[in-house]
């Protein structure tokens, strides 16, 4: 059953349809919680403030000394030390103590534009004081300045930057961001993909479905690896944007696709194709019968099933075998409250320091032994 242009229409006016309408107009907000897309393990946020205590407890003077020392070396012109700025961006609490630290920072890039590859870079350490007190506007500011031009020239400044905004809901400053980092000629990484299609899902319009197209092509044609939570952002854009083929395309790139997202959008896309017939077919083969916490088990939007239900209305049968698959989800735990769009945008679990370190302890310290369990562990 293939659904005509006033069919869908008809969906996305009534109740039972507000999934098609919120996924088009990029409105899932209504209940979501704060979100970000990069994990603990790249914005390092605890990592920053523990250091901090530690320059805090190392240097010789006062933290009030210490700023006023910096002040005078700006007054009298006198050369910024690498130390210097490194210090004084570890001990900044306040908006007043990032000002003294931009002015240093505009004084430090001046004499050192043509610093040697490889030397420390300063963005990420910035970028991450300001996620810290907050600061996007003035992260936004700073970034896009042409005359810093090269003192941001890591991704992951960008990135954490872009980050902040997304999570404050500033999408088209996010954007802005992110058309810098390109124009400067940064390197995207996977978490700037799945930024940058977030931010263009996000904005959902026809420039932001361009640019994030044009981005997708760039990346495929280099042979650049896609991260599958920057494809399924792209796909619910394509879908946004009314064009259902071309998210059928994005979603065919995307080698492992037995995640919840990915099979929720599979759902949808089977539902707005008018394959109804797959779509139930699908949902009846995710049904877990035998429950146990060793199982993973796949769920599905109960809003996003409730517009499904919808496009059953003129064929009886598939109705009631979609009634029955229903009831078999319900019954083993498999229809969540998630949106669609909180599932896109929940946070990382940032579960890679744990299983680092857990994969740290192979072999024993006192005998140079493989450790054959945990209980033998010295």
């Amino acid at each position: 059953m293939v659904l005509s242009g006033d069919r869908m229409a008809a969906i996305v006016t009534r109740g039972g349809g507000v999934l098609f309408q919120n996924l088009r107009s990029g409105a899932f907000h209504r209940h979501s919680p704060k979100r970000y897309l990069l994990s603990d393990n790249v914005i390092q946020l605890l990592e920053f403030q523990r250091r901090k205590i530690v320059v805090a407890n190392q240097i010789h003077v006062s933290r009030d000394q210490y700023f006023k020392m910096i002040e005078e070396k700006l007054e009298k012109d006198q050369l910024i030390l690498k130390n210097d700025l490194k210090v004084l961006l570890h001990l900044c609490q306040t908006l007043a103590d990032v000002e003294i630290a931009k002015k240093t920072i505009y004084r430090y890039h001046s004499e050192n534009r043509n610093m040697a590859f490889g030397e420390f870079k300063f963005g990420p350490l910035f970028v991450r004081l300001c996620y810290e007190l907050g600061l996007e506007e003035t992260v936004e500011e700073i970034v896009k300045d042409q005359n810093l031009k090269g003192f941001f020239s890591d991704s992951t400044s960008f990135n954490i930057a872009m980050d902040m905004l997304f999570t404050k809901g500033s999408y088209e400053s996010a954007l802005g961001v992110l058309l810098e980092m390109k124009n400067q000629g940064i390197k995207f990484n996977n978490d700037t993909y799945t930024l940058a299609f977030a931010i263009c899902y996000k904005l959902n319009t026809a420039e932001s479905f361009k640019i994030c197209t044009m981005l997708l092509e760039e990346s495929l044609e280099k042979g650049n690896l896609i991260p599958r939570h920057a494809y399924c952002f792209a796909v619910a854009l394509a879908i946004n944007q009314n064009d259902v083929k071309k998210g059928q395309s994005i979603f065919s790139h995307i080698l492992n696709a037995d995640n919840k997202i990915c099979c929720n959008l599979h759902i949808l896309i089977l539902a707005m194709s008018g394959a109804q017939q797959e779509l139930c077919s699908v949902l009846e083969s995710a049904v877990i019968s035998y429950v146990s916490p060793f199982v993973k088990k796949m769920e599905f939007s109960q809003e996003l099933l409730g517009a499904v239900r919808e496009t059953l209305e003129n064929d009886p049968k598939l109705q009631n075998s979609f009634e029955d698959v229903y009831e078999m989800l319900t019954k083993s735990g498999q229809i969540t409250a998630l949106t669609l769009d909180e599932m896109l945008c929940q946070a990382p679990n940032g579960k890679k320091q744990l299983n680092l370190l857990l994969g740290q302890r192979k072999i024993s310290r006192r005998t140079f032994k493989p450790l054959q369990s945990a209980l033998f562990a010295e």
